[in-house]
């Protein structure tokens, strides 16, 4: 799933961030702008790499973070954000165990932030299917939306990364709640990328297994819009998970030549930006094999 991603405060030097904080007394205020700051940092950089190889100490220090703080719901969602982003992007679709434990640590970090930013959410986990819609009612204002979203992706996220557990499957209704509330609020939320989200949610069976594909080109294409050519991980997506479903060749080649042609020099984006680029090389490559 797409990375994700929190307030945008100026970069700090991702090699230097270490020795950084090692002088610092944390204060108070620089406590808080912490996780802040370092989503900035690995969401600005165009540098895969520097992010892989030094992504993993950040997570550990987050994790102390959080261990340190554990009333604030800024760490809970950076640690969810990192976390679920580093197991999407960074881990080998062949370490699935590694996949699997650190997309259900994000999502424990989700809920978490959701249940200290607000005591009503603390039940979430345990509300029935055909209760969630209900139980979500609740949140509608501008402020909820990063603890919804942070909860519903990183619930995506989980669930992919467990499809072959019924369990977690089980769970895909609740999860697209949650999104669904997101874009009640906020339809454009984070740039497309939680209507994303629930195109990709829609596009998992094809037509003849009970799939919706007109719903999930319809959401497809809402984030794209909400986009502006900006968020370029739809692109991928929408080529990979839907045209590829229903092998319209035109439509994926055409989607994944717009994400190339872009500018991947987008604040907040940038590091998305430069993976989905990658990404849409590599599916161009491998087009005539699949369809």
């Amino acid at each position: 799933m797409p990375v994700t991603h929190y307030h945008r405060i100026q970069p700090i030097a991702l090699r230097g961030f270490l020795v950084l904080l090692a002088g610092l007394v944390l204060s108070g205020c620089a406590t808080r702008q912490l996780p802040s700051n370092l989503s900035s940092a690995i969401l600005n950089s165009d540098d895969l790499q520097t992010v892989e190889d030094g992504l993993p100490s950040y997570l550990l220090m987050i994790d102390a973070l959080v261990e340190t703080y554990p009333d604030s719901e800024q760490m809970q969602l950076t640690a969810a954000s990192l976390n679920s982003a580093y197991a999407g992007v960074f881990i080998p679709p062949e370490q699935t165990e590694r996949r699997r434990a650190m997309s259900a640590k994000a999502l424990d970090y989700a809920f978490s932030a959701f249940c200290t930013y607000d005591d009503d959410a603390c039940g979430l986990r345990e509300v029935k299917p055909d209760q969630i819609e209900s139980a979500l009612s609740q949140w509608d204002h501008p402020d909820d939306l990063p603890y919804l979203y942070t909860l519903g992706t990183a619930w995506a996220s989980y669930i992919q990364n467990n499809s072959d557990d019924w369990l977690a499957v089980a769970q895909l209704g609740q999860a697209q709640a949650v999104l669904e509330r997101t874009v009640a609020i906020e339809p454009g939320y984070e740039r497309g990328t939680a209507l994303l989200y629930l195109g990709v949610m829609n596009s998992i069976l094809p037509p003849s297994l009970g799939g919706k594909p007109d719903v999930a080109q319809a959401y497809y294409e809402q984030a794209l819009d909400a986009a502006d050519g900006q968020n370029l991980i739809i692109q991928v997506y929408y080529a990979s998970q839907f045209a590829r479903l229903v092998f319209d060749r035109e439509l994926h080649d055409r989607l994944l030549q717009d994400a190339l042609s872009r500018d991947p020099y987008v604040e907040g984006l940038t590091l998305q930006n430069r993976y989905a680029q990658q990404q849409a090389e590599r599916l161009l490559a491998s087009a005539d094999d699949y369809f």
